[in-house]
């Protein structure tokens, strides 16, 4: 369990610390502006202090991509950025010693324009994937809330994404409970959660969720507005996550918050989270 943590004065001096304060056992941070296309480039020495404290107390990290990435964009400059974009967070990536760096799975823009965008996502995503070694970062792909003309929105949105990346043994998939609620999913239902883990572990195959985005929804189910909630008080439900932890999909997988509230909110929300771990261990 864990959170997305700011990077502050450094990773080191600052991401790290904050992150054992709160209590997390996982982290996820942004390489840079999550809003723009400036390359930031790490300090080599808080790289390595990072990296070597995730390893010693077994804290997983994450890159999230910065949100403006669509590697199915019409536009070519969007397109070509977005490719150095995501190649550059992988790199930081590998840096800091990260698990996986999430990459939202874009959108087309343009009606009629699924096909062509589909092709480049494989061709940019797929010369990646087999550049990278076995200790590099995955690539794990976060299915959107279904705004504008999604490329993939609900779990079976999966099935051709994964298709088109050949089912690369690099790809994983980030779950957000807000987007796939957003997107229709009856996370909001009795047994809703377990027949929607069902269906993913269904189509992407086992072990292919490598991160959980634990978020609640401000808005009903099947809205498509990507608008996070802290977990248990928004439509999606405290019942949900409990559910969600007792699923076998979730064996080994980081669960991080990426809710309202900042600081203070993941101060309570991760012991929140901990409390619906089945078993003894919390």
């Amino acid at each position: 369990m864990g959170a997305h943590i700011t990077i502050g004065n450094g990773l080191a001096a600052h991401t790290f610390p904050l992150a054992r304060e709160l209590g997390a056992e996982a982290l996820q941070v942004f390489a840079g502006n999550p809003r723009g296309w400036a390359m930031t480039h790490g300090d080599p020495n808080q790289d390595k202090e990072f990296r070597d404290l995730c390893y010693k107390h077994a804290v997983p990290a994450f890159v999230h991509a910065p949100y403006l990435v669509n590697l199915g964009s019409p536009t070519e400059q969007t397109y070509r950025s977005s490719v150095d974009m995501v190649a550059h967070n992988l790199a930081r990536g590998a840096q800091i010693g990260a698990q996986g760096v999430v990459v939202h799975t874009g959108s087309a823009v343009a009606e009629g324009n699924v096909d062509s965008a589909m092709k480049q996502v494989r061709e940019a995503l797929l010369p990646m994937l087999d550049a990278l070694g076995a200790d590099a970062p995955d690539v794990l792909l976060e299915p959107t809330a279904g705004q504008g003309r999604s490329l993939c929105a609900g779990v079976d949105d999966l099935r051709p994404y994964l298709e088109h990346l050949d089912h690369h043994p690099k790809v994983g998939v980030c779950l957000d409970t807000c987007h796939v609620f957003a997107a229709g999913a009856p996370l909001d239902e009795p047994g809703g959660m377990t027949r929607t883990l069902d269906r993913l572990t269904e189509i992407a195959g086992p072990h292919r969720l490598r991160l959980v985005h634990a978020n609640d929804s401000k808005d009903a189910r099947g809205s498509f507005h990507d608008r996070h909630e802290r977990v248990g008080r928004g439509r999606i439900g405290l019942d949900a996550f409990a559910e969600m932890f007792a699923h076998p999909a979730l064996a080994g997988v980081p669960v991080l918050l990426e809710t309202p509230g900042g600081v203070e909110a993941d101060r309570e929300d991760i012991p929140l989270l901990k409390s619906l771990r089945p078993g003894p261990a919390r």
